[in-house]
């Protein structure tokens, strides 16, 4: 059997990732698992929560998948991601995804357009339909100053070992993406070791890559890499 672990992102849930879980879940017998982060879900409790608590959540899915499982691939949203990175230089995984990894991030360009975008729908009286404002809102109000530093030790480490990544990698990132900038995605191109590398950028997809318009090409792309019948393109 083989199997896949989906990792989501900073102050998210599986949410963020669920639609390529459900993807595979529905074209393979894979064992497929989407554990959520201590402190993490729809409801934030991440008060006195720190990172090595994150990493090991995930790290334990993984040995599971391991133990039950001849093949395991890795997946990971922004920084879920970088903590797939760091599990995949450290465990004999096949195949490693990064969607939207947060090597750096805030767009400010992207994110400016973003909250004029808000502004537009305020005054319009529509601010209740704009998703971004209700998705990130109660998370940045219920995001303490301290997680956010231990969001940071997370990006720290995973950057020390992307060098020693050497299975074949696949990077998507948004263009539109107002928390994560592009350059994120290619400076993982450039630092992650392995010599098989495909850099994807999605035209019109914001930060939840897993959630945009083009979501069943990109998860097409993604199931062809992984099942080693990839038909992308290296960008660089």
């Amino acid at each position: 059997m083989k199997g896949c672990l989906l990792i989501h992102g900073f102050t998210g849930s599986p949410f963020e990732v669920q639609p390529l879980a459900d993807y595979l879940a529905e074209h393979t017998e894979w064992k497929v698992a989407v554990p959520t982060l201590p402190g993490h879900g729809e409801e934030l409790e991440l008060k006195g929560i720190l990172h090595h608590e994150w990493i090991e959540c995930a790290e334990e899915a993984l040995k599971d998948l391991l133990d039950e499982c001849e093949e395991v691939y890795l997946v990971g949203f922004s920084m879920g991601g970088l903590i797939a990175g760091y599990l995949a230089a450290r465990y004999p995984v096949s195949r490693l995804v990064l969607l939207s990894a947060a090597a750096y991030y805030i767009n400010f360009e992207q994110l400016l357009k973003d909250i004029k975008e808000i502004i537009n729908d305020s005054l319009n009286g529509k601010l209740k339909e704009n998703e971004l404002f209700n998705r990130y809102r109660k998370k940045i109000i219920s995001t303490p100053i301290s997680s956010t530093r231990e969001f940071k030790k997370i990006v720290k480490l995973s950057k020390s070992v992307l060098g020693e990544i050497d299975i074949p990698t696949f990077i998507a990132q948004g263009e539109e993406d107002g928390i994560v900038p592009i350059k994120s995605a290619y400076y993982l191109y450039d630092k992650i070791g392995s010599s098989r590398k495909i850099l994807r950028l999605e035209p019109g997809a914001k930060h939840l890559i897993c959630h945009c318009d083009g979501q069943m090409e990109l998860f097409d792309e993604i199931f062809c890499f992984l099942k080693e019948k990839n038909k992308g393109r290296s960008l660089r």
